[in-house]
């Protein structure tokens, strides 16, 4: 396929042009040249962006993965705006894009975010789920209402529910294994929180499985299937990293110190991928156990 891909740059686009480079042709809309053919290389085409493209017509399919950090900083009014905004005017611009082709691309996968159920306790969440209406809900739900203005009877849509991705790379297992390496790990306030987690491996075969079955349609989570609380999460990097688990963070030290954007540590949802597996996806790390010693073992 002749891929359009947003985000390229970022931990689940690089990965997943890495692995599939030798299959498909990448195009990615990167903002820094230079960064962008350093990280890809020369076999994937840079453009600035989205205005930029002339023959979108010619793209097969369109990867939608850009978007602010949404956990680096606080969530002050300005930073909720850049956030929000990081997704949705390039989501809109992709979608005009789509919608002004006489033969647009066939498949349209564009990111989102388990946030989009807000905080749902220990209730076990599927995409029927009713959503908690918060931030991150409002977030997601504009994200993929723009996504799915696209025409759907000649693209289809997916919208990508995505969990914490947990990889060796970067990202969030890196903050979250430090306090473990320097023997002060433990859990983060009650503990009972779930995390709804996925190994980065397992995200980039899923993004490939939705892209080549014409099946998959509408939001995906991108979740393993074996959801677990923060204490049960907090012993398993323990282990994995042959380090204790003694310490308890209150959750009030977590709100001081990261404001209304803890509540995406406190709380939690307890997300399972039901319309992935129905289709036929398999996971090579369900649990977290085999996902940790992976990574470390590795």
């Amino acid at each position: 396929m002749n891929i359009l891909l947003t985000g390229g740059t970022g931990l689940i686009g690089s990965e997943f042009i890495r692995q599939y480079s030798r299959e498909h042709e990448f195009t990615v809309i990167s903002r820094d040249f230079t960064k962008a053919k350093s990280k890809l290389g020369d076999n994937v085409k840079i453009v600035e962006n989205v205005s930029s493209i002339e023959n979108f017509e010619s793209f097969d399919a369109v990867i939608n993965l850009a978007g602010e950090p949404i956990a680096d900083k606080r969530w002050i009014d300005t930073q909720k705006k850049i956030i929000c905004n990081s997704r949705w005017d390039i989501t809109s611009e992709l979608v005009s894009k789509i919608n002004s082709c006489d033969a647009p691309p066939p498949v349209f996968l564009s990111g989102s975010a388990i946030g989009y159920y807000g905080n749902q306790g220990d209730k076990l969440v599927t995409e029927e789920t009713p959503p908690h209406n918060e931030f991150t809900h409002e977030l997601c739900a504009k994200w993929e209402t723009i996504a799915q203005s696209v025409d759907q009877a000649k693209t289809r849509v997916v919208t990508l529910r995505t969990g914490v991705v947990l990889t060796e790379k970067g990202g969030a297992l890196g903050k979250m294994a430090l306090p473990f390496k320097l023997g002060a790990g433990g859990t983060l306030g009650s503990g009972s929180q779930y995390l709804a987690w996925i190994h980065l491996q397992d995200m980039v075969r899923a993004i490939s499985f939705l892209l080549e079955n014409s099946a998959c349609s509408g939001a995906f989570n991108l979740t393993a299937p074996e959801p677990v609380t923060n204490k049960m999460f907090s012993k398993a990097l323990a282990k994995s990293l042959n380090r204790p688990c003694l310490f308890n963070v209150p959750g009030f030290v977590m709100k001081v110190a990261m404001g209304e954007s803890s509540t995406m540590i406190l709380e939690g949802q307890r997300v399972i991928p039901q319309k992935l597996t129905t289709a036929g996806f398999s996971f090579d790390f369900p649990s977290i156990d085999e996902a940790l010693s992976g990574i470390y073992r590795a």
